[in-house]
């Protein structure tokens, strides 16, 4: 069994997933003015793909955001997808905001 950890690295504005110590995949995010994680794009190396880490790195970011306190937005399509099958999650996600 594989060791996964999902970690934040603010300095890259992302999270990564780490298999067996190694990189195994990344969400971008930026941090709006009032706080909100905006998750804008979920990558999962092609040498890890199959394994289910996409999912496991959306639901360590957003543990994380919960843990800070905060909300998140979910710019990255994985993300929106990921969300419905999480109803658990929902709170942490503040609407998208209106187009102008």
């Amino acid at each position: 069994m594989a060791d996964i950890t999902v970690q934040n690295a603010p300095g890259e504005s992302r999270y990564e997933i780490l298999v067996d110590g190694e990189l195994g995949g990344v969400l971008d995010y930026a941090t709006r003015p009032d706080g909100t994680v905006d998750l804008q794009h979920t990558v999962v190396l092609p040498s890890h793909r199959g394994q289910g880490l996409a999912g496991i790195l959306v639901q360590g970011a957003l543990d994380d955001v919960r843990t800070n306190g905060g909300h998140a937005l979910a710019s990255c399509g994985y993300v929106q997808s990921w969300l419905p099958e999480h109803p658990d999650y929902q709170d942490l996600i503040e609407p998208a905001p209106a187009a102008e």
